[in-house]
């Protein structure tokens, strides 16, 4: 089967702000967001979706509709909102500049990057744990070994479900670079159940 991860295009903030799991809007609308990517998905001979996953948060669920609406063989899906699939809980610190965070508690965080929880959020570990729920559930909801699923959703989201497939440390995963509206095609083999990374930041 195919997996393809989706980001968000932009949203309508100033850069450095942390936004995690609030629902803040798009920058444009969810058309012009939903026609790019199409485009992009196109040029890249990406497999019609057999199913669409979609973070419930604005910004990923109105492009995931725009998607599966205008999708040429995807007359029938609607996609699927899975909560598993939101970015991060960042708690307090939701909606803050990051520079305006105390650094102390930057420092604790980083200092235990996957148990910290300062801000009272979720801690890396419970966040990697829900993606990862849905991640494994992939195969019992699947439709076929040439199946395809597009998922629109968030960047530690897709760093994550990459750094389970691939097996990467998610400390290392979350230091590639992933833009906005950007791509991500992994790949499992039928025959040995190997995940392979066939696009990064596409």
């Amino acid at each position: 089967m195919d997996l393809v991860l989706i980001r968000h295009p932009a949203v309508a903030l100033e850069a450095g702000i942390c936004y995690g799991r609030s629902d803040v809007a798009l920058a444009a609308n969810a058309e012009a967001g939903a026609a790019s990517i199409a485009a992009r998905l196109a040029a890249l001979g990406v497999r019609a979706p057999a199913r669409i996953e979609t973070s419930p948060l604005t910004r990923c669920a109105s492009v995931a509709r725009v998607l599966a609406r205008d999708h040429a063989s995807a007359e029938s899906l609607v996609p699927h909102e899975d909560a598993r699939l939101a970015e991060m809980d960042f708690g307090a610190w939701e909606m803050q500049r990051w520079d305006g965070i105390e650094r102390a508690q930057i420092d604790a965080w980083a200092a235990n990057f996957l148990y910290a929880r300062d801000h009272g959020g979720e801690s890396v570990a419970q966040f990697d744990a829900r993606v990862t729920s849905w991640f494994e559930s992939l195969d019992a909801n699947q439709t076929g070994a040439r199946a395809t699923v597009w998922a629109v959703a968030h960047a530690g989201v897709i760093r994550t479900v990459a750094a389970r497939a691939l097996g990467v440390p998610l400390e290392r995963c979350v230091r590639w670079p992933l833009e906005m509206a950007a791509i991500v095609v992994l790949h499992r083999e039928s025959s040995s159940g190997e995940w392979l990374l066939s696009r990064w930041n596409a």
